[in-house]
């Protein structure tokens, strides 16, 4: 089931939220809302009620993929277009979808963290265990 632009919003925060070592602020501007693990950006939720899109990281071949299949999601705002992808609220925009997104960009950023400096987890290493 679609959802909305705050839905998709609040669905990132929350499932952001929920990721172990997991804290965000506002280090840009007021309007960017950014999630990092071991100080790293995984997330930005765009505060703007006229433009609300989150921004996660993909594998560049994923981030194509997902770009042509859905017409909200676009090349990232902000960040390296290339490595990141804003979604929008559109039709096919699904709090699943939202979920996967944000976990697997939370993956993908701890993945590149010195295991060292990555949050004490339980199971399999970045808390889904």
């Amino acid at each position: 089931m679609a959802i909305t632009g705050e839905q998709l919003q609040q669905t990132a925060r929350s499932t952001a939220r929920d990721l172990p070592g997991t804290d965000h602020g506002r280090p840009f501007v007021d309007k960017l809302d950014v999630y990092k693990v071991a100080g790293k950006v995984f997330l930005i939720v765009t505060d703007d009620p006229d433009e609300r899109i989150i921004t996660v990281k993909v594998e560049p071949d994923h981030g194509r993929s997902l770009r042509r299949r859905y017409p909200s999601i676009t090349p990232g705002r902000y960040l390296d277009k290339t490595h990141w992808t804003s979604v929008g609220a559109g039709e096919e925009i699904t709090a699943h979808m939202v979920r996967d997104l944000v976990d697997h960009s939370y993956e993908l950023v701890l993945d590149s963290v010195p295991r060292a400096r990555r949050p004490r987890t339980g199971g399999d290493g970045h808390g889904k265990g």
